[in-house]
């Protein structure tokens, strides 16, 4: 695929701005525009070759515990403890930083509707939406939330998979179902129905299937998971269950492709050698559960192991080309690419 025919792609998740955040370069942004580490999966010269447009760029508050080694990470890892929130607000400002100083420095631009979004594309500029995968920095009275959000935070995940004061995750267990935990607490419910209030993304993906249907039934917004997949292909406790697919589809919800081997793979593990066939499987499993309006790509670049096929951002062009040989038309790749995740922040977001 040549670059004037690349398809833009804006993606669900990554996982970018905590790779920046751990780096020993003092500079950033120059580590980011000038080009990452080779192990690394976005950074400008790679997102430009591979035309990745943007997508939500997560804040993670990492725990500091070491993790076992990724290949065991989707049988049955054990989670690490709630977070003390004065290091979840270190971490999430520290992030959070860095991702306006790459806006500052021209890198890309934090998008706060879906408007705004469509015109970064238009542009050919990075549209990054400020993210939370893990609330642990907001307090149970909820006013760090007002601060987050007069910041710019428009997508926000309650849980991480490990607990917290609001909820509890999955934890990264095969095979699985997903219903693992209690539900929401009195605080987590009240923090989605202020995210329904300020206009903030609910992401539903580290989510158990308790707390799953605590916010589906608070949320006046569509149901969305921004990086799951299928779990009658890949029996994953992260993966989204029949049930769970039907309540994103009557909300209108959305639900992002995600890339990490161990949720695509039938045997659960974290294998980079992992066909694009089996990516387009799960695919074609969203699109007959949600309708073509309803799916998209959510990676987790620089957060799992990824396909060897693609590689990193720039092997993009690889995946948009098994869609087409796959039998997509241009009109369905375009709405699975970017079309249907600008579709949806209108939504949520405005």
């Amino acid at each position: 695929m040549t670059d004037q025919t690349l398809v833009p792609v804006f993606d669900g998740h990554n996982d970018t701005l905590l790779k920046l955040y751990k780096a020993k370069e003092a500079d950033k942004e120059k580590l980011f525009i000038d080009g990452s580490p080779a192990d690394w999966h976005i950074d400008l010269p790679r997102a430009r070759k591979g035309g990745f447009a943007g997508g939500m760029f997560a804040i993670f508050p990492p725990s500091p515990e070491k993790r076992r080694s990724g290949d065991m990470l989707s049988h049955d890892e054990p989670l690490p403890p709630q977070l003390p929130r004065a290091t979840a607000i270190d971490s999430t400002i520290g992030m959070a930083s860095i991702l306006f100083k790459l806006e500052r420095a021209g890198a890309l631009t934090v998008c706060r509707n879906a408007a705004e979004v469509r015109a970064a594309v238009a542009r050919g500029v990075l549209a990054a939406v400020f993210h939370i995968e893990g609330a642990e920095a907001i307090g149970a009275d909820l006013s760090m939330l007002e601060v987050l959000h007069a910041a710019g935070l428009r997508s926000l995940g309650i849980v991480w998979s490990r607990p917290n004061i609001f909820g509890h995750g999955v934890p990264f267990r095969f095979p699985s179902s997903p219903d693992i935990g209690d539900g929401l607490s009195d605080a987590g419910k009240a923090l989605v129905k202020e995210c329904n209030r300020l206009k903030i993304q609910i992401d539903l993906s580290h989510l158990n299937e308790k707390g799953f249907r605590d916010v589906a039934k608070l949320s006046d917004a569509p149901l969305v998971a921004t990086h799951s997949n299928v779990h009658a292909i890949c029996p994953h406790s992260r993966n989204l269950t029949d049930w769970q697919l039907g309540a994103i589809r009557d909300s209108g919800g959305m639900v992002g492709l995600n890339y990490a081997t161990g949720f695509l793979r039938e045997d659960g593990t974290m294998n980079a050698d992992t066909s694009l066939d089996l990516m387009v499987r799960h695919v074609d499993a969203l699109l007959a559960a949600l309708g073509e309006d309803h799916v998209g790509l959510g990676s987790d670049f620089d957060g799992a192991m990824i396909p060897a096929p693609i590689g990193d951002v720039s092997g993009l062009p690889k995946l948009i080309d098994a869609f087409a040989r796959h039998g997509y038309g241009r009109e369905l790749i375009e709405k699975i690419a970017w079309k249907n995740w600008a579709g949806a922040l209108e939504k949520s977001i405005g």
